[in-house]
């Protein structure tokens, strides 16, 4: 997550623990200085929360957030988590529970003035937060659930196009979810229905994102007459040119 704040509240930042990154980055793009907020959320980028998630859920047999007729194992780095469906299937409500449990929101450690999950300063908000530009993943997963054109560049949507998105996955078998969604490769079939309440659960009860906001989902970066992928070389290379 990263926005521009005014220099006042870049002022009350919190203070970080020795090793930890600052929540506040200070740039000068075009003669104009920036306060940059900045965090990178560990553990939630949608393939780790997927552990996340399966280590949140009740029941170590299945998980409420995987289609019925899937059984198998999901592997994250050095652990391994139980990842077969019910017998009656992904149930949207239940998987929506797990999924907050997963991030944490309730858990009372925020010692600042305004935190999004797990403690974490959420810069303040303001308008610099209005106007979100959300990429990878989210992208990925409404093109490929059908409410997003995957050739355009750009698209508008809402945090609760997810939602309905998730509604309509988390009803179906891994045949049926096939048979629908034929884009979605065969091994992340099975996580679709996890995968967008995920993303609908972050945007709106991890960052505080108004379920009916628009949002700006970003596959490329116009940049004069070409585009470029809205990924982080491009952050890279504009922090390169702004400290130059």
């Amino acid at each position: 997550m990263a926005y521009a704040i005014s220099e006042k509240d870049a002022a009350k930042a919190p203070q970080v623990s020795d090793g930890e990154d600052s929540y506040v980055k200070k740039l000068v793009l075009k003669g104009t200085t920036y306060y940059l907020y900045v965090h990178s959320y560990l553990h939630y980028g949608l393939l780790a929360a997927r552990a996340e998630i399966l280590k949140a859920g009740e029941n170590s047999d299945y998980s409420n957030c995987m289609l019925d007729g899937y059984h198998g194992k999901y592997q994250y780095g050095d652990d391994t988590f139980e990842a077969s469906g019910s017998s009656s299937g992904a149930t949207y409500s239940k998987c929506r529970a797990v999924a907050v449990r997963a991030l944490k929101v309730d858990e009372p450690a925020c010692t600042h003035m305004k935190c999004t999950f797990g403690g974490v300063w959420n810069g303040g908000g303001g308008d610099g937060q209005k106007n979100l530009f959300v990429a990878s993943f989210f992208y990925d997963r409404a093109a490929q659930a059908g409410f997003v054109n995957p050739k355009a560049a750009v698209a508008k949507v809402k945090p609760s196009d997810f939602e309905e998105a998730a509604r309509r996955v988390c009803k179906l078998n891994v045949k049926e979810a096939h048979a629908t969604y034929p884009d979605v490769s065969e091994e992340d079939i099975p996580f679709l229905c996890m995968d967008l309440v995920y993303q609908h659960t972050l945007l709106v009860d991890g960052f505080g994102v108004d379920p009916y906001q628009d949002i700006t989902l970003v596959k490329k970066v116009r940049y004069g007459n070409s585009f470029v992928e809205a990924a982080w070389p491009l952050g890279s290379a504009i922090e390169v040119a702004s400290s130059s």
